[in-house]
């Protein structure tokens, strides 16, 4: 059995023991998907965005998930001041750069962010990763472009965990994780998936939650990703034929059944170290 799936399985029983605080500031589409996943897997959530709160939030809590989907300039100093604050108190961040490349706005606020706040995560498809390591992007919304799926999820992977000292998570088919040395590659998922609003936004959230109880933030991002994409083969299975409505509810049933064993028969997870 790969060691990697095993001590995933610990931190699946953590976060239900603990159930931690997960501070959100996410985008306004996604927000109830992202707090439902949370409460699922096991956490609590807790989606407070104004800025003459977020700072008391992320004091309380065990780990902070910033979501650019939705932006404007009242949360993007709500992130910078809840991100720094984080910093001063040795609280994961974790950063989904949704639709990087898309807009001089987003692009401004991800640069922003990355120069004000260090941060431990960094999760997205392969087109917002591949802007962030510097390359030219064609962002198609938040879906990988097609004309970027040439790039080496791989190579960018580990390009920008060492141009930020982060771990990096690229979600697609296949998903890769990397800190800069280990790379894990999960097979798990289904392709409805992308046809429903949020599944993006919920891993990242997902991420968070197991974040805030480990320092290997590597692990946590491996299982957060994992876990995403064993439910969404867990909610096909039993709704996928019905329509995307039903294939929505039941990631959230999956979710909140996850257990280790399930993990354990369903994660196909590979593990390299260069």
């Amino acid at each position: 059995m790969n060691n990697l799936i095993n001590a995933c399985t610990d931190l699946l029983c953590e976060v239900r023991e603990k159930s931690p605080l997960i501070h959100n500031i996410t985008n306004y589409v996604t927000v109830n998907d992202c707090a439902n996943a949370i409460l699922a897997i096991g956490a609590s959530p807790i989606m407070a965005d104004d800025a003459k709160e977020v700072e008391e939030i992320v004091s309380i809590s065990s780990a902070l998930v910033i979501n650019i989907g939705t932006l404007n300039q009242r949360t993007i100093t709500s992130m910078i001041m809840a991100g720094k604050r984080a910093n001063e108190l040795n609280i994961p961040v974790i950063l989904d750069p949704v639709g990087a490349g898309a807009s001089i706005l987003r692009n401004k606020t991800i640069q922003e962010i990355l120069s004000q706040v260090k941060i431990n995560v960094i999760c997205g498809n392969l087109s917002e990763v591949s802007f962030l390591a510097g390359l030219k992007v064609s962002t198609k919304g938040v879906d990988t472009a097609k004309v970027d799926e040439k790039n080496d999820a791989v190579v960018i992977a580990k390009l920008v965990a060492n141009k930020y000292s982060c771990v990096v998570g690229i979600t697609g088919k296949v998903d890769i994780i990397s800190d800069g040395i280990r790379v894990a590659k999960i097979a798990n998922g289904h392709k409805l998936l992308s046809r429903v609003t949020g599944t993006g936004c919920m891993t990242s959230a997902l991420i968070g939650s197991f974040c805030s109880v480990t320092n290997d933030y590597y692990m946590a991002t491996v299982i957060g990703i994992a876990t995403m994409g064993i439910s969404g083969e867990i909610a096909f299975e039993k709704t996928g034929i019905i329509g995307t409505g039903s294939f929505h509810i039941s990631i959230i049933d999956a979710l909140s059944n996850m257990n280790s064993t399930c993990f354990l028969e369903r994660a196909k997870i590979d593990e390299t170290k260069n």
